[in-house]
């Protein structure tokens, strides 16, 4: 099935129209004092690289303020123990733009952050990061372009925070399941997911 596509700018910007003044005026090429107060707020992000294979976009959890903010221009964001796929990692090393979206448990409105990052695995930097005496093995610096946040429409119509619209884990897939379906039994199974919050517990920092 195919559809007609809008293949130019002009096209789009007929059909929706010019931005409204708030759209425009709230984007910022610095960390201002009401943005720099969301960071800290906040405890989870989705980070999205791009490289020579396409795009990735990853989420990224921690304590609240686990982004540090290095100066009004320079974050510095943590690689917390994970899959080891390194994506995201590999992806800056060989493309340096990278945009973030940080979310606050309550809050309506998202806060979405554009620039170029570098990763580093200096020792010092890497002990400001220790928590439960354990280090992250690398930090990815970012260098701000632009910062604004998002309006709350997307989490009002998703209802995102509403407990009552928490899906009952018992309905979905689990990660056992889909590993050993994919896998002819190999990878996963039951097993894979008794074992896995144990094994969490143990490496999550």
């Amino acid at each position: 099935m195919t559809f007609p596509a809008i293949t130019s700018v002009a096209e789009l910007e007929a059909l929706y129209g010019a931005p409204n003044d708030a759209s425009t005026e709230k984007v910022a090429n610095h960390i201002t004092s009401a943005y720099r107060t969301l960071i800290e707020r906040s405890p989870f992000a989705a980070l999205a690289t791009v490289g020579p294979e396409g795009l990735d976009c990853s989420p990224r959890g921690d304590l609240p303020g686990f982004i540090h903010i290095h100066d009004d221009t320079t974050l510095m964001l943590p690689d917390r123990r994970g899959n080891n796929r390194i994506d995201s990692l590999r992806n800056v090393v060989r493309d340096p733009r990278v945009a973030l979206m940080l979310l606050i448990p309550g809050s309506l409105n998202a806060l979405r952050i554009n620039g170029r990052a570098v990763i580093s695995a200096d020792a010092a930097l890497l002990d400001s990061f220790r928590v439960d005496g354990k280090a992250p093995r690398s930090v990815m610096v970012m260098t701000v372009e632009e910062i604004y946040f998002q309006c709350g429409r997307a989490l009002i119509r998703s209802e995102l925070w509403n407990p009552d619209k928490q899906v009952d884990p018992a309905m979905l897939p689990t990660p056992g399941q889909i590993l050993a379906s994919m896998t002819e039994g190999r990878v996963g199974g039951d097993a894979y997911d008794r074992a896995w919050p144990q094994r969490a517990a143990e490496t999550m920092w």
